[in-house]
């Protein structure tokens, strides 16, 4: 039985009040999202406005910890290569001041992979607002949100272009859901 197969069938199992939660729990997993969140709760039988928002939120609230996470692991590794470039210059690395002046380091692109090297592309020909909307097309929120904010993309932007993605793929997937269903009906 899949993943998806195993959540729509707890849909059913849950008490009513409880089902929304299922969905949510469904649309935080990559690859799944809210566009699959959104189908495991209209077919379970909930409302496609609640499935919809219950969807969207567990989707938005993964992308959310991973780019707070990712966000800070990224200003460690930059402050230690900054403390490192500072010390093999000689000069002191305590400090805020002085750590804000040594440029960032940059690999020299040879190890880059090849979705790495795809994302970049998009990126630098749509910006965050296209690779953001256009990115579930390729790549599960999760991932696109986590490269965004490797990349130096301020965490505030990133989220602000995920939740209006995540609220776009979703309401489109309850829509045409929704509708099939009632056409079905």
């Amino acid at each position: 039985m899949s993943l998806i197969d195993t959540f729509q069938d707890l849909v059913g199992q849950v008490p009513d009040v409880l089902q929304p939660l299922i969905v949510a729990a469904a649309a935080a997993i990559p690859f799944i999202e809210g566009e699959v969140g959104v189908l495991i709760g209209i077919v379970g039988g909930i409302p496609p406005l609640v499935a919809a928002i219950a969807a969207m939120a567990g989707n938005f609230l993964a992308v959310l910890v991973l780019v707070l996470l990712s966000s800070g692991a990224r200003d460690a590794v930059l402050t230690g290569r900054r403390k490192r470039a500072l010390t093999r210059a000689g000069m002191p690395a305590a400090g805020d001041p002085a750590l804000a002046a040594v440029p960032d380091e940059r690999s020299d692109g040879s190890r880059r992979t090849a979705r790495r090297a795809k994302f970049q592309q998009a990126y630098e020909r749509y910006g965050v607002p296209g690779v953001s909307m256009l990115g579930p097309l390729l790549l599960p929120t999760h991932f696109t949100a986590t490269m965004l904010v490797a990349s130096g993309v301020g965490k505030t932007r990133v989220l602000i272009w995920q939740a209006l993605a995540i609220i776009a793929w979703t309401t489109l997937t309850a829509l045409i859901a929704s509708g099939v269903m009632n056409a079905v009906g």
